[in-house]
């Protein structure tokens, strides 16, 4: 798979994931991320792209 695929697709699915946290699980108010579904969304998103980074593959001898 692409490596931009990968990092793509893991987005996609953070952002719906954190809109998913926001509309089941978020509070009215007081709550800095769950409060708003632009907060939680944008921080799922972050989650999304930290974790479909690419990283360093091994070198094989």
């Amino acid at each position: 798979m692409n490596k931009y695929l990968k990092l793509f697709l893991l987005t996609v699915t953070g952002s719906i994931l954190g809109f998913g946290y926001y509309y089941f699980i978020g509070c009215d108010s007081g709550c800095a991320i769950s409060s708003s579904w632009v907060n939680s969304t944008l921080y799922g998103t972050a989650i999304g792209l930290i974790a479909g980074f690419p990283t360093k593959e091994k070198i094989k001898k």
